[in-house]
């Protein structure tokens, strides 16, 4: 790819939206993104292994337990759900997901990810075609550094004011 470029991952369950917050998504696909092209690099796919059941409706569907609380800790057998997911990112510099807790957004800023949250459903196509357009605009402050970083060049040499 010519040009700036990132790699974006994208939090989903249904593999064609960004549907899924994420503690809790199934999967994760990955591109590199430039401002004329899209490249599909991986699916990453998670299995759940929380504690008890976990089937969505809050603490009442949950036996009065809040599932986010299970993600973010070891669930018994030594297996850290939101570590493997945040290990999965390496390599990303901006992550679009549905929402994801303090302690995640804590864990995926310190990888020095982007955390990007969408408040509605969106086709992953639409998602890949705003980042383009902002590496073909004027790129917002955060985008500029995510490049500086995955390119290694200084901020201030690449974008002189």
């Amino acid at each position: 790819m010519d040009g700036p470029h990132l790699r974006i991952a994208i939090t989903t369950d249904s593999l064609t939206n960004l549907d899924a917050p994420f503690v809790a998504a199934k999967n994760f696909v990955v591109y590199d993104v430039s401002a004329d092209e899209s490249e599909f690099i991986d699916a990453l796919q998670f299995v759940r292994r929380a504690k008890g059941k976990a089937a969505g409706g809050g603490r009442e569907a949950n036996g009065g337990r809040c599932v986010m609380e299970d993600m973010e800790n070891d669930d018994g057998t030594g297996h850290d759900p939101l570590t493997e997911r945040v290990d999965a990112l390496d390599g990303v510099s901006i992550l679009f997901t549905m929402g994801l807790s303090d302690l995640a957004a804590v864990r995926v800023q310190q990888l020095k990810v982007f955390p990007v949250k969408s408040e509605r459903h969106r086709a992953i196509d639409d998602v890949i075609a705003q980042v383009q357009a902002m590496l073909a605009g004027v790129q917002p402050l955060w985008m500029r550094r995510a490049i500086a970083r995955r390119t290694g060049a200084e901020l201030a040499e690449q974008y002189a004011y």
